[in-house]
């Protein structure tokens, strides 16, 4: 390619890497051989020489759930913006075994860091431990050792502005259905519902756990509608559960939000288009991944380590009664949290 440019080795391995010093007319001459020699850069090779590559590897402790996959989407999608390509593994049992060996793999491929999705605690753990060395950031909302650099939506504060809202509009038996046990999401939500009830002088006794699927929204609305002091508001961790909750309330001839107020969490594609309109709390999860592949970046970059939480905006429609102008629906950005 250089023969055909007539310029150097060096010349072409400098436009090849965008590096500035390169003058207009002699880039030009690189790029025309390049595009008349259809020539591809071989990153095996040049991962080979430089003992780096342009590959993240990206883990993820769950791929079925729409929390974890919109952002390995998101991920993927900043990664290749960047220059970076991805190379992703789920875990199936979240295993220490299993993580590490996820982990090797990555170190084996010389990929540049590594971003890991973490759900639960057994597979933040094993993450944590499994550590190789490479640049590594957390995606997570789960406590993190403060030498790892991590990002993840403002849970509690989703939530908090949820229940908030709720008892701002009256309400006194307000219910929360909770997502598993063992999922971090699910446990920061719930602890920002209950937080927020004893707050406001309420008893935050009304829980029950759901699997994230609409049919556990289903299902709990029916231990709920079969008690005489039911509650007159439920805040749903996710949109799915509350989706099942909604047509439960329909069924028992219960007005929403006259009889039952509703709030979920996610604002997925089509909530809006429930019936009534479903209020509830965005995820910004491209807002995600640009963080997390910019806090990967600084790691590459030998950069401190820094942990940043994602707001989460409240979107208020017809299903808690509340005026539209109570939205806090803003444009999401990433933030260090607060020290405590």
């Amino acid at each position: 390619m250089a023969a055909a440019a007539g310029v150097s080795h060096q010349t072409v391995s400098r436009v090849l890497n965008d590096h500035p010093s390169v003058a207009p007319r002699t880039r030009a001459k690189v790029e025309d051989a390049i595009a008349s020699l259809h020539y591809r850069r071989n990153s095996a090779a040049r991962a080979l020489a430089t003992g780096t590559s342009r590959v993240v590897g990206v883990l993820v402790s769950s791929t079925t759930l729409s929390g974890p996959a919109n952002s390995l989407l998101a991920i993927e999608q900043t990664a290749r913006d960047q220059g970076y390509w991805v190379s992703m593994a789920s875990l199936r049992s979240q295993t220490a075994t299993e993580v590490a060996a996820v982990m090797s793999q990555f170190a084996d491929q010389q990929v540049a860091g590594i971003i890991a999705i973490a759900q639960t605690q057994v597979a933040l753990d094993a993450i944590v431990a499994a550590a190789t060395g490479l640049p590594a950031v957390l995606v997570t909302s789960g406590e993190v050792p403060a030498t790892w650099p991590a990002v993840d939506i403002d849970q509690r504060q989703g939530a908090t502005a949820a229940v908030d809202l709720l008892i701002g509009l009256g309400h006194r038996r307000i219910a929360h259905l909770a997502g598993p046990s063992d999922d971090l999401h699910a446990r920061r939500r719930r602890e920002a519902w209950a937080a927020a009830l004893v707050r406001a002088g309420l008893i935050a006794a009304d829980c029950l756990d759901g699997d994230w699927s609409a049919a556990s929204g289903y299902q709990a609305a029916g231990s709920w509608l079969a008690r005489p002091d039911r509650p007159t508001a439920v805040f749903a961790a996710n949109d799915r559960m509350a989706l099942g909750l909604l047509r439960a309330l329909h069924e028992a001839h219960l007005a929403v939000p006259r009889d039952c107020s509703v709030v979920g969490f996610d604002d997925l594609e089509g909530s809006d288009c429930a019936v009534p309109p479903l209020t509830t709390v965005r995820q910004d999860h491209a807002g995600l991944g640009v963080a997390a592949m910019n806090l990967l970046r600084e790691a590459i970059a030998g950069q401190p380590p820094r942990q940043l939480l994602i707001e989460a905006p409240l979107v208020v429609r017809t299903s808690t009664g509340a005026p539209d102008h109570l939205s806090s629906e803003v444009g999401s950005s990433p933030r260090t949290p607060a020290a405590g």
